[in-house]
């Protein structure tokens, strides 16, 4: 996961998450610049600084995420939430204990457990 990070304030939301498949396969989940939720092949990019804005920290989730919960099960199915006009709006990833939601929100990536 990549998370934004400000001086000494504690991570903020996720910027990315990097699903990795049994395979070594990289799937990024992120928002786009048009608000819409980008799901792309991708490998996890390194971390960098950005001065006075702050840096980007990359590292493997930790218990903040609820992709922690599912770590090592197999995605038994994906449910995609599009609109016409803007593309994806939503992903669902339902694992054998239970579901994880991406959204984006005003921009920001939004996970939550179902």
């Amino acid at each position: 996961m990549s998370w934004r990070l400000y001086g000494t304030e504690p991570r903020t939301g996720a910027l990315d998450v990097w699903l990795i498949d049994s395979e070594e396969a990289a799937t990024d989940v992120t928002p786009g610049s048009d608000w819409c939720l980008i799901v792309e092949t991708s490998v996890p990019i390194e971390g960098y600084d950005m001065a006075e804005s702050g840096r980007v920290e990359v590292a493997p989730i930790h218990s903040e995420t609820p992709f922690a919960d599912h770590l090592g099960e197999t995605v038994l199915a994906v449910h995609d939430e599009a609109d016409p006009d803007t593309g994806r709006l939503a992903l669902e990833l339902t694992f054998d204990s239970g579901r994880v939601r991406c959204e984006t929100w005003s921009g920001d990536l939004r996970l939550s457990s179902k």
